[in-house]
């Protein structure tokens, strides 16, 4: 409004100026949408409540990590890396994978 730029809706016709009617009608859309993200929140709220008294049980499941790995049969290779002093990094960039999968594998296998 401040710098004189006017918004047309195309399906309902509306204008929105510099005038008093394109300030009240901007303020009334911001209010419906604040009115609709609070009732979105407490319909959210209000089932997520409804389901733990049911007991149902919420969030990730607890459990052991994942028994695929993305380097199998990469042991050798990463074990002759690592003997030429390659970074994880390195080797991460060599195999397309990221840092922590290498530094997690030849924990858990070399």
């Amino acid at each position: 409004m401040n710098k004189e730029i006017e918004v047309w809706t195309i399906k309902d016709n509306y204008s929105l100026g510099s005038d008093i009617n394109s300030k009240v009608l901007a303020f009334a859309f911001g209010l419906s949408a604040e009115i609709e993200r609070n009732l979105i929140s407490q319909r959210t709220k209000e089932a997520l409540a409804r389901k733990k008294a049911e007991g149902v049980i919420l969030g990730r499941p607890k459990g052991r990590k994942s028994s695929k790995t993305k380097l199998p049969g990469q042991e050798k290779r990463i074990k002759e890396l690592l003997d030429k002093n390659v970074s994880y990094s390195a080797i991460g960039r060599i195999l397309g994978v990221p840092r922590l999968t290498v530094s997690s594998f030849v924990k858990a296998a070399v």
